[in-house]
């Protein structure tokens, strides 16, 4: 029989290593968090806690069905996350961030489109999740509750990626390793496309080259991982 307590205990090193990971490439800041989906009930994500400080003591077990296996104040966005895996089985971990170069795709009709082999993964033009749209006027924009949980899986729908209108961004991946790959080349896609825009009209990838680079590309993650992983060890 497979030692589960192995196996989650590695999910949860991976989950350590991937705010620590982002912190570093600027993705995540003092705010931002990471989730990882434990089975089809539950998902550990930190307590509420700046991601660059969180440790495996830090990780909450959060059920779907409602309550967290710890008494320390969670994040006020897991709804966020409970939702999307409500709705996504074949999600597996979830980044959400308020990346600066992501930013300004969600607040003008320019379209934010994979640009470079490495960010395939955004396929066409990326939605946007307004607030304001799903749940009306006169909300702080966070994502405090199952409406706007739903609202957002709702604008996600089977992507890997959705905006948020003067928010950020939330990504989302079948692995913890596959959702750091997708966040940090979704951000650097963001600035090869602000570089890009002053000079004309940006190539997008066509559809075709979208999913063949996604295949191709998708069995290189471990290399970028184990990189990455490296260097904040």
């Amino acid at each position: 029989m497979p030692d589960q307590s192995a196996d989650l205990s590695d999910l949860r090193d991976q989950l350590v290593a991937a705010n620590h990971i982002l912190v570093a490439h600027r993705v995540l800041d003092a705010f931002g968090h990471v989730s990882a989906r434990v089975d089809e009930d539950s998902f550990l994500i930190s307590r509420n806690l700046a991601p660059g400080s969180v440790t495996a003591d830090d990780l909450q077990l959060h059920h779907l069905a409602g309550g967290v296996d710890s008494a320390e104040r969670p994040y006020l966005e897991t709804h966020i996350h409970a939702e999307i895996y409500r709705a996504r089985p074949d999600v597996r971990a979830i980044v959400h961030s308020h990346s600066a170069s992501i930013l300004p795709f969600g607040l003008t009709d320019t379209a934010f489109v994979p640009v470079m082999h490495m960010a395939s993964f955004l396929g066409d033009a990326v939605p946007v999740y307004d607030q304001r749209d799903a749940v009306g006027d006169g909300t702080d924009l966070l994502v405090t509750d199952e409406a706007r949980g739903r609202a957002l899986a709702t604008t996600l729908g089977d992507r890997t990626l959705v905006l948020m209108r003067g928010h950020g961004s939330t990504a989302v991946g079948g692995s913890i390793p596959e959702v750091t790959f997708r966040a940090i080349y979704a951000e650097t896609n963001a600035s090869v496309l602000l570089a890009t825009l002053p000079l004309g009209s940006p190539v997008a990838l066509s559809p075709a080259e979208s999913s063949t680079a996604t295949a191709s590309i998708g069995g290189q993650i471990a290399r970028a991982w184990n990189v990455w992983r490296s260097a904040i060890d």
